[in-house]
């Protein structure tokens, strides 16, 4: 059951400075990838329509995005030009 998970949902390993705010953002967006892959692939298949295909992505994007946003990725917080 585990092999076939890792199949289906496969995560690669987070490389950068590590806090819990980067951590789930990149769980997100692998999460992003894996969802825009199979709508793509359904698309491309003839399973969805493109319009479908469209809107699903635009609302998944919209979501990473409000996720970045909410846990404050990109911001210098503190006002330091590099990272410590």
């Amino acid at each position: 059951m585990s092999d076939k998970r890792n199949f289906l949902f496969p995560h690669s390993q987070y490389r950068g400075p590590v806090n819990p705010e980067n951590l789930v953002f990149n769980a997100n967006l692998q999460e992003f990838a894996q969802r825009v892959s199979y709508i793509t692939c359904l698309e491309s298949n003839g399973k969805i329509t493109p319009e479908d295909s469209y809107r699903q992505i635009k609302t998944l994007w919209k979501q990473l995005k409000q996720s970045k946003k909410s846990l404050c990725i990109g911001k210098n917080l503190f006002g330091q030009e590099g990272s410590a």
